[in-house]
């Protein structure tokens, strides 16, 4: 049996134009699961720090992460399922052109489609679903023996986390790394893009763009795209310049 070419997609800032996280976390607040205060006075100010330029975006994802943590303990698996579902029907199309159109031309291809997401996983799920992708990998929260969140989590945004995973599928599909693809934006997709033989970086972070070019073999094998707007511009990695 021949090696199969499989196509790894982050989802937040890579399919999906923002953090799925943060419309999860939206619709707690909206059911009362969250105080409004929280938003207010503790997520609220790292937002504005990023839509400033003043500080990270990562910073004000783990921050709604660490507050998703708290209180999804002690709910039923089901309620999560429901508001996951709720969240990628009302909002699972609000993607980049770029990433939408590459996973169609993957399934033309006959590749093997795979998502790799810090997403909760039950979000992760109706976003592979909606999509078409054959699997997926997002982080996990545990549950005891009746289906009820305990508070513990197991990651999959940070790159050791997401190495493991490509080399689970790997072995699952009999996938060809040379021969594949992974799409990111952040540094936790770099251990992605040193095992694929085509890394895609997404509308990059700074972080991810230095790690990139810091690797001799990344640096010449990745490409760097970015949408804005209706424009997609495509850089091989070496015609960028970070100060």
């Amino acid at each position: 049996m021949s090696n199969k070419i499989g196509a790894f997609f982050d989802i937040d800032g890579t399919l999906y134009r923002e953090g799925l996280i943060a419309e999860i976390f939206k619709k707690l607040v909206k059911y009362e699961i969250i105080e409004p205060e929280r938003w207010y006075n503790e997520v609220r100010p790292e937002y504005q720090r990023y839509d400033k330029r003043q500080g990270n975006y990562d910073n004000y994802l783990l921050k709604m992460a660490d507050i998703y943590v708290e209180a999804i303990k002690g709910l039923h698996k089901s309620q999560v399922e429901f508001i996951a579902r709720n969240v990628v029907n009302q909002k699972g199309d609000r993607v980049y052109t770029f990433t939408r159109d590459k996973i169609k031309w993957h399934k033309s291809q006959g590749h093997i489609l795979i998502t790799i997401s810090g997403s909760p996983v039950e979000l992760v799920k109706e976003m592979a679903l909606k999509h078409g992708f054959d699997d997926y990998s997002g982080a996990v929260y545990g549950m005891d023996e009746k289906n009820i969140y305990t508070g513990e989590v197991i990651p999959m945004w940070d790159s050791r986390s997401k190495k493991e995973a490509i080399h689970y599928f790997k072995e699952k599909y009999n996938i060809d790394l040379d021969k594949s693809y992974a799409y990111g934006d952040t540094a936790g997709d770099f251990s992605m893009f040193q095992l694929v033989g085509n890394p895609v970086c997404v509308n990059p972070t700074k972080e991810l763009i230095k790690k990139v070019q810091g690797n001799e073999e990344t640096r010449r094998k990745a490409m760097i795209v970015v949408e804005r707007k209706d424009v997609i511009y495509k850089f091989s990695s070496d015609l960028i310049q970070i100060d």
